[in-house]
């Protein structure tokens, strides 16, 4: 499985991003499932419906179709991951929650790809020695 996080489904889903054909082409060519957690989709319907407001609801749906049609996986994290979180974000003080959720669940999930196009995933590391594969790679 990868890892995907919110800037990956923005920018797959809203045709006007400027990594949208770069995403779209990067995720032809993966051959393992995605996965997410809540507080990326949260995190991503809030800004699709920002970022268009004339498209937003339309691009939630797609959104909220690719969890309900399973092309996006749903990671439910635990408590014990919550605790980890906060850690993280202590540790890395600018950490969001989303990014987090993420790195937490790399580690409770034994995950290091990501696909994304936050770059602070080069910096975060996995289990306190393990750095992400980051795709698609940086152009």
């Amino acid at each position: 499985m990868i890892l995907c996080d919110t800037s990956a489904m923005i920018a797959l889903i809203n045709q006007r991003d400027s990594h949208h054909e770069r995403c779209k082409l990067a995720l032809k060519g993966l051959r393992s499932r995605l996965i997410t957690t809540w507080a990326c989709v949260t995190e991503a319907m809030y800004l699709l419906g920002e970022v268009d407001k004339e498209r937003g609801v339309q691009a939630q749906e797609v959104l909220r179709g690719y969890l309900e049609d399973r092309r996006i996986l749903l990671h439910i994290g635990s408590e014990e991951e919550a605790n980890r979180i906060y850690a993280l974000m202590r540790k890395y003080k600018k950490m969001d929650f989303a990014d987090g959720s993420l790195v937490a669940a790399a580690e409770s999930l034994n995950i290091r790809r990501i696909f994304t196009l936050d770059s602070d995933f080069y910096f975060y590391i996995i289990n306190d020695k393990s750095p992400f594969e980051v795709l698609p790679n940086t152009p």
